[in-house]
């Protein structure tokens, strides 16, 4: 099958919305997170974010938006966006100028585009309140597309000219990573020669305070202790939003063009828990039998992989189920293998991580180095013989397996090999 890389990024994260930023941060584990102000009441026991900077989309209305002066979006496209459309148009375009795309590369049938956000919460509170308030004719006819589920295909398909694959996922926590993995099929199997993958989340107040009421949040006020993945104290995830981009192309179309990639995606697995609605199989099974299908799938020895991306939330059921799902994986080859869990600089992006996770797995291939673990003071007994850097390794990985799990026990694995 036609072997399939990673040719251009796009980032706006709470620690960068540009990969040069993203890469000095993930090396520095300088993380993103702050006291979040809507958060800052009494009645709200979370207080921590993990914020995107430059950009201001409080407002229902997009006019009154703003967002850095180096992008020029028209106001027609602007009006049909939600927050986290905006972000990844933003990140849209940085993959297009990273990728060195040309308009007819992007805009021809054998060009996809696969999506995946949890749609805008805050964008169908306030149509809601709209329609009920003013009545449904003073309501904005654009508001729907701005704020289900499918917002960012909807948009980036019609703004970009898409002409060949689209559609969203909806896998929640491991929404983007079926993406890039039924996106490989579609490449593998000649159906395409390049796809766009593109997360997404509004990170707002309607986005994350949920959560609280699952009681899945951190209750931290320091921002420095609120993520701490596989740690002992870890009370929760912090949340964030933002988007990633990343643009797959065979090697037909990089040898064509004469681009370098970042990375070459090399296989994928999935497996369900079959367990509960919305707590993980205790042992993980299911994540266990999706990376032994991505490592399968790519051809890979166990012991080829150095490096695992975790999805490690900082939850306190979650890492452990990992963790043991990865001690079955491993077995004697574990302490050879460094796990971590960037979610410790970011918070967890819902939809949006197993896109931004891959990102950050192809800028440590491409640049030579292995994320640390933050925040990592007392690992929890659970996580005994994980091999779990505490600082940023100089070293470049060869296999790194990027991992993403989801309500209802949804799991994948994405197997990424280091370019020479």
């Amino acid at each position: 099958m036609p072997r399939v890389f990673i040719t251009g990024l796009g980032f706006v994260t709470s620690i960068g919305n540009d990969a040069a930023t993203v890469t000095a941060n993930l090396r520095a584990l300088r993380h993103g997170f702050e006291l979040y102000p809507p958060f800052q009441k009494p009645e709200i026991p979370c207080k921590v974010v993990g914020t995107v900077k430059g950009f201001n989309t409080e407002s229902g209305d997009p006019e009154d938006w703003t967002f850095p002066e180096r992008y020029r979006i028209k106001r027609e496209l602007l009006r049909s966006m939600a927050p986290n459309g905006l972000f990844a148009h933003c990140a849209m375009l940085q993959a297009l100028e990273d990728a060195r795309l040309s308009e007819a590369d992007v805009s021809n049938p054998d060009t996809g585009l696969y999506a995946a956000s949890g749609g805008s919460p805050f964008l169908t509170h306030f149509h809601h309140e709209r329609l009920l308030k003013v009545g449904v004719m003073r309501c904005s006819p654009l508001g729907i597309v701005a704020s289900i589920v499918g917002t960012l295909n909807f948009n980036l398909v019609a703004a970009f000219r898409i002409k060949g694959s689209s559609g969203g996922f909806s896998s929640a926590c491991a929404s983007s990573a079926h993406a890039i993995g039924f996106a490989l099929d579609d490449l593998q199997l000649g159906r395409q020669k390049r796809m766009f993958i593109v997360g997404a989340e509004d990170g707002n107040n309607d986005a994350i305070l949920p959560f609280a009421g699952m009681r899945t949040l951190s209750l931290q006020n320091d921002p420095n202790l609120a993520s701490r993945p596989f740690d002992a104290a870890r009370d929760g995830f912090v949340g964030t939003g933002g988007a990633t981009v990343l643009v797959l192309e065979t090697e037909e179309e990089v040898a064509r063009r004469g681009v370098k990639p970042y990375a070459e995606l090399v296989g994928w697995g999935q497996a369900s828990d079959g367990h509960n609605v919305a707590i993980s199989h205790p042992d993980g099974q299911g994540l266990l039998m999706a990376m032994r299908n991505a490592l399968r799938h790519a051809g890979t020895a166990v012991a080829d992989v150095d490096y695992v991306n975790a999805h490690a939330t900082s939850t306190l059921i979650g890492d452990i189920s990992e963790a043991r799902a990865l001690k079955s994986m491993f077995g004697e080859a574990l302490p050879r293998v460094a796990v971590s869990s960037t979610k410790a600089l970011t918070g967890h992006g819902l939809s949006l991580a197993g896109a931004m996770e891959s990102a950050f797995c192809c800028l440590a291939l491409r640049n030579g180095f292995v994320p640390g673990n933050a925040h990592l003071t007392r690992p929890d007994p659970e996580c005994a013989g994980l091999n779990l850097p505490r600082t940023t390794e100089d070293r470049a990985p060869r296999i790194a397996l990027k991992n993403s799990s989801g309500f209802g026990g949804a799991n994948v694995a994405l197997v990424y090999r280091r370019v020479a």
